[in-house]
């Protein structure tokens, strides 16, 4: 069964994490008439109001206006709309509306009309009843064509929230935008920033996902500024969404557990249904379906609470496609049955395509393939169907195709849904959004590839695998165009490997089945492997005793030998002894040096004994691998910088690195950078084009929630506002030519691993920088022995060694040294991956 989260994260527009800012007569108006009590009383209410404190905020104002509805009308008046206001902002439509249901503001008081109908509109949206909407729109549109108020800001926000809920979210886009400018002309900071939040969610909604997370950002800034909590609170969880539909699922989900915290501490229990709603999906791609469907039935106990239709709908739908999941049938087909008339009710045309999604889903694991099949083509053909709506539709009706042994339709509409997400990746624009987002079609890419290779097809599967890897590195570096269709390239996989001069192991892990194919300039063989789930957990565990500095041969047989056994050993047939051999890893292979790995036998020992092993992102990109431009032998060395935070003490032994690379270079090659010299601008303010080799010995950090957050930390700028870290973001933008990027410092490998980009840190930056090769290191380094293992290095490629031949004879030397720096902690952390 096709795994649910790409249909589940189609349902957007019941996440109305959009709010209507209630304008307000401004108090210098009213301190001429007003008694100064009820006018500080106002005023406190509001300021509660404006920090998310919304119950006391709308007890304040209630005790306020039973107060001074006599003695100060003008205020109570003002009380009692902000009371209706902290209602509707808590998601309680119905009180909001019976409280003004009474209440006929005074035509002397034209500001207070706008405002109360623009209270009354959002209530009637919320309530699904658009037809009174539009009147109490229109009647407000007719005051302010008379008159520019205050509060007429929130007619426009109030329009845009309509469009929205009617599917017209460019329309919505302008009035968010007029919303927008209308706050700034009237220096309206708090109307800004819910303007802001409101076009950052409309973004979500059409996929924009750059865009979203701008003004989503701009929105938490200001709300912040402002001490607004709980339009704090929604934008972090609109930045949650726009993470969740990159495929970010780990960073999502804090952000959504954050915002449901603040939401239930706040008292808003409709943004606490929401939160719980979007951490449910979340778990649910994390494949914890309890934890899911526990999100899910508190959020339907709050909607039903809070009696929110639209909620109501939401959270059913959600438990319809959940109980599907779990193979609870007859339980999604009662929430499908309940939701067919309230469905109906709301007219809404998104509801009509989610529900039909569910009855999909349903139909297709009751094996009732032609209705599923029915229902997925109206989705997919309906032109208001969001695009992970189409994807979800598409992988579905591939997915059952195959079933039915329709193999040619099957095919056809495999490369329809990987054409629906390349159109969609394609409107992203920067690395950030890009890097997590082929998380979202990897299970469709893992669905074709087994169909190609269950009817023999081995060769085209391994283009299609190929061309999932290391595109945003390849677009990057100009070697890809952003193409909107799939068009996998027909590689010639043994004339690369001809090229790369090695055997070719290219991995890719799959939920139930993974596969390797060995790759020489004559063969082409393809090994069927564990799934990915099995091979992670043995892999995370032999990372944690490589770790250790204490790990020998002895100690690490076991499970090295074993990860030997199913990753290398089906293919040791076509790696010649003392070979070459390129890894093409996948997900959590990234994060494994396969040089560690141990070969059985009477004489066991470390593979890196047999082969010279490196890494490469993608065949394509080793198929377009040009030679290093004739930079003779100039290096760029950087380091034992001066430290300017306890956590980066100085390096004891970077000095001695230092001069004994230095010694393997003329001394007119050298540019050496140390001490305070060693600082980010004279890196990123130098002629980097024209070094060979470029050597950091410093600190370096890796950064899992932003990979590009990554930094080398070298000495601080006396005379720039740079801090003292070189981050990743900042060298991808400094083109180099580098024969060879070393990293010397912990982590330069990275340590979080993006579906078909591999590791993303700073050895990825580099090479996207335009490096030939990059050592980058996978764990912490010792200080050490490092010193040592640089020296050999870097006599190696004095010697005219290739930088992978070089890196392994430095890494024998430690190996073959009596005493503890043969054991791989030492040694292994250091990796080479090869890019242009």
């Amino acid at each position: 069964m096709t795994p649910l989260h790409e249909i589940f994260h189609s349902r957007w527009h019941w996440i109305s994490i959009i709010v209507l800012m209630l304008g307000v007569l401004p108090l210098s108006s009213l301190r001429d008439t007003q008694p100064p009590r009820a006018q500080a009383v106002y005023a406190h209410a509001r300021l509660l109001f404006e920090h998310g404190q919304l119950v006391q905020s709308q007890q304040d104002a209630a005790l306020g206006y039973s107060q001074f509805a006599v003695s100060s009308p003008q205020v109570a008046s003002k009380l009692l709309l902000l009371q209706a206001q902290s209602m509707l902002y808590r998601g309680m439509s119905d009180d909001a509306l019976h409280l003004l249901e009474n209440y006929h503001p005074p035509s002397r008081y034209p500001e207070d009309q706008v405002e109360q109908l623009s209270i009354e509109a959002v209530a009637y949206i919320r309530r699904q009843q658009t037809s009174l909407a539009d009147q109490k729109l229109a009647q407000a549109g007719e005051l302010c064509s008379q008159r520019a108020y205050v509060a007429c800001g929130e007619v426009l926000s109030a329009r845009g929230i309509s469009a929205v809920e009617n599917g017209s979210f460019d329309q919505a886009h302008q009035y968010f935008l007029s919303t927008l400018a209308f706050a700034q002309v009237h220096n309206d900071k708090f109307l800004q920033a819910t303007a802001a939040l409101n076009l950052g969610w409309t973004e979500l909604h059409v996929d924009h996902f750059d865009e979203a997370m701008d003004w989503s950002r701009m929105a938490y800034k200001l709300c912040n500024e402002l001490g607004a909590q709980d339009l704090a609170e929604r934008a972090s969880g609109n930045l949650g969404w726009a993470y969740l539909r990159l495929g970010d699922t780990d960073r999502a989900l804090d952000l959504f557990r954050e915002a449901r915290k603040n939401a239930e501490k706040l008292g808003n229990l409709r943004e606490e249904l929401r939160w719980l709603t979007t951490a449910g999906y979340t778990y649910q791609d994390l494949g914890n379906l309890e934890r899911a469907g526990d999100s899910y039935q508190r959020a339907l106990a709050i909607a039903r609470q809070i009696d929110s239709k639209e909620d109501i709908v939401s959270t059913l739908e959600v438990l319809a496609y959940h109980s599907v999941s779990e193979g609870k049938l007859g339980e999604a087909s009662s929430y499908a049955d309940e939701l067919a008339p309230l469905v109906r009710q709301s007219g809404t045309r998104l509801d009509d395509l989610d529900l039909m999604l569910a009855r999909g889903e349903i139909a297709a694991a009751r094996n009732r393939r032609a209705q599923a099949i029915a229902l997925f083509k109206a989705v997919d053909a309906d032109p208001e169907s969001q695009t992970s709506m189409r994807l979800g539709a598409e992988h579905q009706l591939a997915n059952l195709y195959e079933q039915e042994g329709d193999n040619a339709s099957a095919d056809r509409m495999y490369r329809r849904a990987l054409t629906t997400f390349e159109s969609a990746r394609q409107q992203l624009k920067k690395d950030t959004s890009k890097l997590p987002f082929l998380a979202n079609a990897t299970p469709i890419y893992t669905d074709y590839i087994h169909f190609l290779i269950q009817r023999g097809n081995v060769g085209q599967a391994l283009d299609v695998a190929d061309h999932s890897r290391a595109r945003t590195l390849a677009q990057g570096l100009g070697l890809l165009a952003n193409e909107r269709t799939f068009q996998p390239a027909a590689l010639n996989i043994g004339g690369i490997a001809h090229k790369a001069g090695a055997t070719l192991l290219f991995y890719w892990l799959g939920r139930s089945q993974s596969y390797l194919w060995a790759v020489t300039p004559t063969k082409t063989a393809l090994f069927p492997l564990p799934s990915r789930g099995q091979l992670a957990a043995l892999v995370q565990r032999y990372r944690s005793e490589l770790l250790g500095p204490d790990g020998t041969l002895t100690s690490l047989q076991s499970d090295g030998a074993g990860l030997y056994n199913l990753l290398v050993a089906p293919a040791a047939a076509l790696i010649p002894p003392g070979s070459s051999v390129v890894i093409l890893s996948d997900g959590v292979l990234s994060e494994l040096n396969f040089e560690t790995l141990v070969v059985p036998g009477p004489h066991p020992h470390y593979w890196i004994e047999d082969a010279t092993v490196s890494s490469a992102p993608s065949l394509y990109m080793l198929a377009a691998a040009r030679p290093a431009r004739d930079a003779g032998r100039k290096l760029l060395l950087l380091g034992n910088a001066i430290s300017q935070d306890p956590d980066y003490p100085d390096l004891p032994q970077a000095a001695t690195e230092m001069d004994r690379i230095e010694k393997h270079f003329a001394v007119a090659d050298q540019t050496v950078l140390a001490r305070l010299r060693a600082n980010p601008s004279a890196y990123l303010d130098t002629r980097l084009q024209q070094y060979a080799y470029i050597h950091f010995v410093a600190h370096g950090v890796a950064s899992l929630t932003d990979p590009l957050d990554s930094a080398i930390i070298l000495s601080p700028d006396t005379d720039s506002e740079r801090s003292f870290k070189l981050y990743a973001r900042e060298i991808v933008q400094h083109p180099i030519h580098a024969r060879l990027v070393t990293i010397s410092s912990c982590y330069g490998g990275g340590t979080r691993s993006y579906a078909g980009e591999g590791l993303v840190g700073l050895s990825w930056a580099f090479l996207r920088a335009g490096a030939h090769n990059v050592i980058g290191a996978l764990w912490e380094v010792s200080d050490d022995s490092t010193p040592q293992l640089m020296d050999t290095l870097y006599r190696q490629l004095e010697q005219g060694a290739p930088p992978a031949a070089a890196l392994r004879q430095a890494k024998l030397a430690l190996l073959h040294t009596p005493g503890t720096f043969h054991n791989p902690f030492y040694w292994a952390p250091f990796q080479l991956y090869t890019g242009l």
